[in-house]
């Protein structure tokens, strides 16, 4: 085409602008030169409350949009067309890299009257059309001009400039698109079972949590296409899938069959309809392997932050035997009350008083006045120094902040390191400012059956925060030899002596008026711990869960 006939097509263009400015107007990379000379800025507290022309609007509207499609190079001098020349400058920039802009034009560019939202600007909408580096996309856009009292023109400037679902602090990425949570099948430890929360509904919000978690983090069998990220790079919305995710599988550590009768032990019946909560762990490598719960509350077993009663007195046991030499012959007088920083503390009705009882003895009938005395003779030092629980707790039983995996949220278990009052001797049975979860809890039984401490985990693959030091073998065998009482002769004998290999601790913990049942417990490589809240005993309540557990496993 030569020069003359070229501008007269120019011309043409201009007249039908000056119509109306309808029909597609075509910009596109390498079509201008850069704008030149000095503009004055149009601020916003500049603004005329009166509108520019519709005419003038769109053949302003046009020239920002030629500089923008001419790409990088004229981003300056389309910026100095908005009223925000700086921050439309970085977010042109940012428009370009963060899609990986080959090309870009604009078609069906028109002036379409007075911005009903803001009456001293006129709307001018039009059609982009990206080609990106995985593909093309069209999308409808719009911005505002705006003129100051001389006539001087600009684009009002916002984020939506750039496409209508930008917001503040947010930008357009182009990059691998991650499966939607709804499509990630959460999967059993066979690798076989989906889980769903219509099958076990105790999992419903553990598997939506893995499901949003596995697709936020997603890699390698992603799709690809355009988002809105916000300040963080965190996904806000999908606005263009040029290839669709490959739907992804979590396999977790939950077995499908002692899921099934977790959920159903908390609905035993004899529990009286009352809260439960259970968590049995694989007591080799502490992975989960069922959660249930019911009740209004929530997920008690792995949420819980309940005073765990009596069951604490496995651990006070074991600070007893590695910090105060103690063996579970040791004499540990059993008497109706027992004072201690200020404060009585009393033994269910059922437990007789022994001034000659032994460390086992106590524990098996769980006499706590035993463990107060011995707990605040041995472990309270000078007085005041009240932290050797906290301190075993932590560094044998691995007490801490706990990450299972998939983004579940766990409660972590309390054991203040410097109790005040009464608590310095509290503490010892379970009660005052410390609190468990059946989970927490669960993962202690599995600690001494297994002489070692590994950290509860729900995906197989998590890593797991070992504990400080380990578990003595001799204080795991006094433990165990003392679990094994509470089970054959003690305070569980009711519901778990016929039952082989079985090592247990029961609690009852005061709650306001009333009582919470505990009990915990292991059988072979399998570990166990149950909270009912409302339960009268650990062994009249939980006690019935667990051994639902057990059997079933």
């Amino acid at each position: 085409m030569n020069r003359a006939a070229k501008s007269g097509v120019i011309g043409a263009c201009a007249v039908a602008l000056g119509l109306g400015g309808f029909g597609a107007y075509n910009i596109a990379h390498g079509q201008s030169r850069p704008s030149g000379g000095r503009r004055r800025t149009v601020t916003p507290a500049a603004e005329s409350s009166t509108p520019p022309s519709t005419a003038k609007a769109g053949t302003f509207a046009r020239g920002f949009l030629k500089d923008w499609a001419a790409g990088p190079a004229h981003y300056a001098g389309a910026a100095k067309k908005t009223d925000a020349p700086q921050g439309a400058r970085r977010a042109l920039d940012a428009y370009h890299d963060g899609m990986k802009v080959r090309s870009l034009t604009f078609s069906d560019v028109t002036s379409s009257g007075i911005d009903p939202r803001r009456g001293n600007a006129v709307r001018v909408t039009f059609t982009a059309t990206a080609r990106l580096a995985a593909g093309t996309w069209s999308y409808p856009g719009a911005l505002d001009v705006v003129q100051d009292a001389s006539g001087q023109q600009a684009v009002r400037w916002s984020p939506s400039v750039l496409h209508p679902r930008l917001g503040a602090g947010q930008s357009l990425r182009l990059g691998p698109l991650a499966p939607p949570a709804s499509r990630v099948r959460v999967l059993a430890r066979d690798g076989r079972t989906r889980l769903t929360g219509e099958q076990f509904p105790s999992l419903a919000a553990i598997v939506s949590t893995i499901g949003a978690h596995a697709a936020a983090t997603a890699k390698g069998r992603s799709g690809s296409g355009v988002t809105v990220v916000n300040a963080t790079g965190a996904t806000v919305a999908t606005l263009k899938v040029f290839k669709e995710p490959t739907a992804a599988s979590v396999r977790t550590t939950i077995d499908a069959g002692l899921q099934a009768a977790a959920e159903k032990a908390v609905h035993d019946q004899r529990v009286g309809g009352k809260p439960a909560g259970v968590v049995a762990l694989d007591r080799r490598d502490g992975h989960i392997r069922a959660v249930a719960y019911d009740g209004p509350d929530g997920d008690i077993a792995i949420n819980a932050a309940k005073a765990p009663g009596s069951t604490m007195k496995i651990i006070t046991s074991a600070a007893l035997f590695d910090r105060a030499g103690m063996t579970p012959d040791s004499t540990a007088p059993c008497s109706k009350t027992q004072a201690a920083s200020g404060q009585v503390f009393h033994n269910e009705a059922d437990v007789p008083a022994d001034p000659n009882a032994t460390l086992l003895q106590a524990f098996a009938e769980s006499c706590n006045t035993a463990f107060i005395k011995e707990g605040f003779d041995h472990l309270v030092h000078g007085g005041d120094d009240a932290s050797d629980l906290h301190d075993e707790a932590r560094d044998v039983f691995g007490f801490g902040s706990w990450s299972i995996g998939g983004g579940v949220q766990t409660s972590d278990p309390s054991i203040p390191a410097a109790p005040s009052g009464g608590d310095k001797a509290a503490q010892f049975i379970g009660q005052g400012q410390v609190t468990a979860s059946p989970l927490v809890m669960a993962s202690v039984a599995a600690t001494v059956r297994d002489g070692a401490f590994h950290q509860p985990v729900i995906l197989p693959g998590q890593t797991q925060t070992p504990a400080p030091h380990p578990l003595p073998p001799t204080t795991a065998g006094y433990l165990q030899r003392m679990m094994r009482a509470v089970a054959t002769g003690g305070t569980a004998s009711a519901r778990l002596s016929t039952l082989p290999g079985v090592g247990a601790k029961t609690g009852t913990a005061e709650e306001g008026d009333g009582t919470n049942g505990w009990l915990t417990a292991y059988n072979g490589d399998l570990a166990v711990a149950s909270l009912v809240e409302g339960g009268s005993s650990g062994v009249g309540s939980a006690g019935y869960v667990v051994r639902d557990l057990l059997t079933a496993g």
